[in-house]
C-alpha cells in the first residue's frame, strides 16, 4: 500500500504533541530522537516545527547536544525562523561555536533581535570582535546601545550577566500614573517583579515590588511606598559575588548599577541560578585539572586542557619516587615494606583529599574566612588524629598478621598517623595559603596535596621502618 507525504509525516508523528520527550533516566528520548534525525534528512520543515519548535529552548538544548554534529546545523536551517536563538545558550561552548560559526551573521543579527539582552550577550561574548561589531550594526539603535554597554564589563561580571530590559519611574509619580505607563508601554521585559525608582540622573534611588503596586490605591505616590534597594550590585562585581548576595538575602532580582550609582540593568534569579551551576561545574573540573573541557570538545582539544596538569603531577610523582629512591636498600632487604607503603601513601592521599573538597568548596562560598579559620584548622587537626588512630589500629593488626611480624604492625600504624595528621593539615593549610596567595586553590590545590601526603607516606613509613630494624 502506497501512502502520500502527508500520511507518512502522520504515521511518523508522536501520538501525542504534548509528550515529555525524555526517558525515564532523564535522556531524550531514542525513539524521538529518530524522528528527528529522519525527519532532518528527508527536510520534513513541517514535522520539525510541529515537534521541535515547540519545545522549549532547555529541552531545544538537550536535543542539539543529543543528535549528530552534522545534524545540527541542519537542523537550525530547516526551522529557519522558527528556530529559538535561546536554545544556544542552553548547550556547551563547544556546540554553541559550531553553530553560530557556520550561520551568517545577518541570520545570527535576526535571531539576536528576538532575546533579552542577557541571552544575547551569552552569544555575542564568544563571537570574534569583527563579526559582533557586524552583528551589532544591523540591531537597532537603542539595543545596540545597551548590548554593547553590557559587553563593555569585564567577562563574568554582573554587568555581562544583567538584563537591560527592566522598569524604571520617577519618585513623583503615583502608582495610577504608573500602572498606565505599564500598560501602554510596549517595551517592556517579558517578565519582572520589581519596578525601580530612579532620579532625573538615573541614580537608582528605590525600588518597589509588583505585589505592593496591586494593593495601593492609584492617587499614592511612589516615593511614599518605595523602599530602599540596600542590595543593588556594582555592574564590575564579579558574578560568583552576586549569586552569593542573592543566596544570603533571598533576593528574586536585584538592581545593578555603575560606578555612579546609576541604573544599567537588573540580574534576576534565573540567572544567578545559572551562575551557581557555571560556578560549582567550574570549580569540580578545576579539582580534577581538566580546566574548562567540555563534553563536546574534540580529542586535540581534550588533551591540550589536561596535558599542563598531567605534566606537573608527573613532576610531583619523581618528588615521592626519589623519596622512595633514599630508601631503596632497606626495601631490597624486607620486601614488605614495598607491599605495604602504598597502603599509607593512599590513605594519606584520600584523606588529603576529602579535607581539601570541603576547604576549597568554603572558600568559594565564603564560608571560610579568617575569623573562622583557626577553629577549622582546629578542627580537621583532631580528625586526623582520630582517624589516624582508629585506621592505624586496624592497619596495624592486618599488617602484623599478615606477615607474621607486629614490630611491622606497628611502624605501620605510627607512619598511618603521621600522614593523616598530615593530610589533614595539608588539605586545608595549602588552599588557604593558595587564596592568599591570589591563585585559586581550586586549581592548583589538589597536586600539592597529593604530592605532600605521598612524600610524607614514604618517608614516615621507610623512615621508621629502616630505624625501627637498623636496615
Amino acid at each position: 500500500m502506497t501512502t502520500t507525504d502527508e500520511e507518512d509525516r502522520i504515521r511518523r508523528r508522536p501520538d501525542d504533541e504534548d509528550a515529555d520527550i525524555y526517558d525515564e533516566d532523564g535522556n531524550v528520548r531514542s525513539d524521538f530522537l529518530a524522528l528527528v534525525g529522519a525527519a532532518i534528512a528527508d527536510r520534513d520543515t513541517l514535522f520539525l516545527r510541529q515537534n521541535v519548535a515547540r519545545l522549549h529552548e532547555s529541552e531545544i538544548g538537550d536535543l542539539l547536544e543529543s543528535i549528530q554534529p552534522d545534524q545540527r546545523l541542519a537542523l537550525v536551517r530547516l526551522l529557519g525562523s522558527d528556530f529559538d536563538m535561546t536554545a544556544l545558550t542552553e548547550v556547551d561552548e563547544g556546540i554553541r561555536l559550531d553553530i553560530v560559526d557556520q550561520m551568517s551573521n545577518e541570520q545570527i543579527a535576526a535571531g539576536i533581535g528576538e532575546l533579552d539582552s542577557d541571552d544575547a550577550v551569552y552569544i555575542l561574548e564568544d563571537l570574534d570582535k569583527e563579526d559582533r561589531e557586524e552583528i551589532l550594526a544591523q540591531l537597532p539603535f537603542t539595543e545596540r546601545v545597551r548590548l554593547r554597554r553590557a559587553l563593555d564589563y569585564p567577562e563574568s561580571s554582573a554587568g555581562r550577566r544583567m538584563q537591560t530590559e527592566f522598569v524604571a519611574v520617577p519618585p513623583f509619580w503615583t502608582v495610577g500614573q504608573t500602572i498606565d505607563y505599564m500598560r501602554d508601554e510596549e517595551d517592556l521585559p517579558y517578565s519582572f517583579s520589581q519596578i525601580f525608582v530612579i532620579d532625573p540622573t538615573f541614580k537608582l534611588v528605590g525600588a518597589l515590588d509588583l505585589d505592593q503596586i496591586l494593593r495601593t490605591k492609584r492617587q499614592t505616590k511612589i516615593e511614599q511606598i518605595m523602599h530602599e534597594t540596600n542590595h543593588s550590585i556594582p555592574a564590575e562585581m564579579d558574578q560568583e559575588e552576586a549569586a552569593q548576595l542573592f543566596e544570603q538575602y533571598d533576593l528574586l532580582s536585584a538592581a545593578v548599577v555603575d560606578n555612579n550609582g546609576r541604573l544599567v540593568g537588573v540580574l534576576t534569579i534565573d540567572d544567578v541560578v545559572d551562575v551557581i551551576h557555571e560556578e560549582a561545574d567550574e570549580d569540580i573540573k578545576r579539582l580534577g585539572g581538566v580546566g574548562d573541557e567540555e563534553l563536546s570538545d574534540n580529542v586535540l582539544s581534550t588533551v591540550r586542557s589536561r596535558f599542563l596538569w598531567l605534566l606537573i603531577n608527573l613532576g610531583t610523582a619523581m618528588l615521592s619516587a626519589s623519596v622512595i629512591g633514599l630508601f631503596d636498600a632497606s626495601i631490597e632487604k624486607m620486601i614488605a615494606l614495598a607491599v605495604l607503603m602504598p597502603i599509607v601513601a593512599s590513605m594519606g592521599g584520600n584523606a588529603g583529599t576529602q579535607t581539601m573538597t570541603v576547604t576549597v568548596r568554603a572558600l568559594a562560598t565564603r564560608d571560610l574566612d579568617i575569623y573562622n579559620a583557626g577553629r577549622i584548622i582546629r578542627r580537621e587537626a583532631g580528625v586526623g588524629i582520630l582517624n589516624g588512630i582508629v585506621f592505624a589500629t586496624i592497619m596495624g593488626a592486618i599488617a602484623g598478621t599478615w606477615f607474621h611480624d607486629y614490630q611491622l604492625g606497628g611502624v605501620i600504624a605510627a607512619a598511618m598517623i603521621i600522614n593523616l595528621i598530615a593530610a589533614a593539615l595539608a588539605g586545608i593549610l595549602l588552599p588557604l595559603l593558595l587564596d592568599k596567595m591570589g591563585a585559586d586553590p581550586a586549581i592548583a590545590s589538589s597536586v600539592f596535596v597529593t604530592t605532600v601526603t605521598d612524600c610524607t607516606g614514604f618517608f614516615a613509613f621507610l623512615g621508621i621502618a629502616t630505624w625501627w630494624f637498623g636496615i
